[in-house]
């Protein structure tokens, strides 16, 4: 007889995938705009962050529509919380990206490869936030998105 995992199990994959996906769309929006910034002259550190702050904008619209959809507050001070703990939750991916690639930038490390190593930290940083904290399964929450 085979096992089979139970129903919660599979929509946690589901939504990880889901995550990544939208992960990935953010990525190109904060990664297209770092790589614009530093052609236009722009210093690897400034740039990485303002790079990384249009993606936050970018995973905002999509984690809160496509990924955690059910589990997104109505408005009001819930969806306002909500929002905030997003924001810190992206501040501390913030901070990781910034540290990552201001050390490799310091210590000679190609720019680019830092930011590819800040990707990796600050994605499972702020896949466990958000998760666990931000769109935490509660009954205090709606499924309006």
């Amino acid at each position: 007889m085979r096992y089979r995992r139970p129903l919660i199990s599979r929509i946690a994959d589901v939504r990880f995938i889901r995550y990544l996906l939208a992960s990935v769309g953010a990525l190109a929006v904060d990664f297209g705009s770092f790589l614009a910034l530093m052609a236009v002259g722009m210093m690897a550190v400034p740039a990485s962050a303002i790079g990384y702050c249009f993606g936050i904008l970018a995973h905002w619209l999509m984690s809160s529509r496509a990924v955690f959809q059910d589990r997104v507050a109505d408005a009001g001070n819930a969806r306002s919380r909500q929002k905030a703990l997003f924001v810190i939750s992206a501040l501390v991916g913030l901070g990781l990206t910034t540290l990552i690639v201001g050390l490799g930038d310091w210590s000679g490390l190609d720019p680019r490869l830092a930011k590819l190593a800040a990707i990796g930290v600050s994605f499972l940083a702020t896949w466990v936030i958000r998760a666990k904290v931000v769109f935490r399964a509660d009954a205090s929450l709606t499924t309006s998105a």
